[in-house]
């Protein structure tokens, strides 16, 4: 599964400078994908509110990029209509500024932004920074042993090719856990082979920590890392309902735009090939 080609990019827009980011960082990813991009903007209260703040952005768009920019202006609850606008229009990616007030709070609390990621029908990249990055040298892939773990590298690979860039895969695991990373050893060999046959540079590391999301974080910010992509846990511990989930924490305290996917599917670690 890999980000759809000559689809489009959806990009729901609240004129925050995280939003504007979100834009600007869609310009490559819209190129190298040969996709069009949406600006969305939804309002509680009105289709017609900003429409034309959204069109005069539209008309930046097209003429700084020369790429197909079409507008919506929508009534409804951002994250429900920006979930429902890409699953109709069967869009490749959302990319989404997140203001840094914004915070998660336990799924059965009725979090919205939670509650947007795990209906999400595409790949979605949320950005905190009011900082635009200018391509992409370097992508964390936080990896572990869950059946779901596999299924972004991908993903990985395909954005590594488009940008030229490197993969970093970094594990986290309990410091008392030291049996851990002998179990998760030989399928980062799997991996690494399969991504450097792909023409990728990989390397990977492993760090002792009782935090996974901080740990995976602060590696990305000390390595000149540009984008971290992962996969949204599907299936919730008790605790983790109440708590959040690792991947939760990343987009909350991550300055590094991270690129969340839903998992599709379960299948053995043991095959690296063209399924992926």
């Amino acid at each position: 599964m890999l980000i759809k080609e000559n689809h489009s990019i959806l990009i729901p827009v609240d004129f925050s400078k995280q939003s504007y980011i979100a834009v600007k960082q869609s310009y490559n990813l819209a190129k190298f994908t040969r996709s069009k991009i949406i600006l969305m903007h939804v309002s509680p209260n009105s289709d017609t509110e900003h429409k034309d703040d959204l069109e005069q952005l539209a008309e930046t768009t097209r003429r700084d990029t020369g790429l197909q920019v079409e507008t919506m202006n929508l009534k409804g609850d951002v994250y429900e209509t920006t979930d429902r606008m890409a699953a109709e229009l069967k869009s490749a990616l959302i990319i989404i500024g997140l203001d840094t007030h914004v915070k998660f709070r336990s799924i059965l609390g009725g979090n919205n932004i939670t509650k947007f990621i795990k209906n999400a029908p595409c790949p979605v990249i949320t950005i905190r920074s009011a900082e635009n990055r200018d391509g992409c040298k370097n992508i964390v892939m936080p990896f572990d042993l869950s059946p779901e773990s596999r299924e972004k590298v991908s993903f990985a690979v395909q954005l590594a090719k488009y940008y030229g860039a490197d993969i970093r895969i970094v594990s986290v695991f309990h410091p008392s856990d030291d049996k851990y990373e002998n179990k998760l050893l030989p399928y980062l060999h799997q991996v690494k082979k399969f991504i450097k046959q792909e023409g990728v540079n990989c390397t990977n590391k492993s760090i002792p920590s009782a935090k996974v999301a901080e740990a995976i974080v602060d590696y990305a910010d000390k390595n000149d890392c540009d984008l971290i992509i992962q996969m949204n846990q599907k299936d919730l511990t008790i605790g983790e309902m109440f708590s959040g989930t690792s991947g939760e924490k990343i987009v909350e305290i991550s300055q590094i735009p991270v690129m969340t996917i839903n998992p599709m599917k379960r299948e053995s670690m043991s095959h690296f090939g063209s399924g992926m």
